[in-house]
């Protein structure tokens, strides 16, 4: 999720080009993902859409 480009992020069932933005947008305003809960902090995500991402989302130090 810290690494991932939005056209990257679009490939993941559920998240299109304006979430894709959104996430990267609240990583880089806000700070990096520290766990795939914390996607529900972006607007448009819900708990749900957490749930299905999850075993397919990883979360790394955005330097790595």
């Amino acid at each position: 999720l810290n690494q991932a480009s939005a056209q990257e992020l679009q490939v993941l069932d559920g998240i299109g080009p304006a979430l894709s933005e959104r996430i990267v947008e609240y990583r880089t305003t806000q700070r990096p993902f520290r766990r795939p809960a914390e996607l529900k902090r972006v607007q448009g995500i819900g708990p749900k859409t957490v749930d299905e991402l999850r075993p397919v989302v990883t979360v790394s130090a955005p330097d790595e």
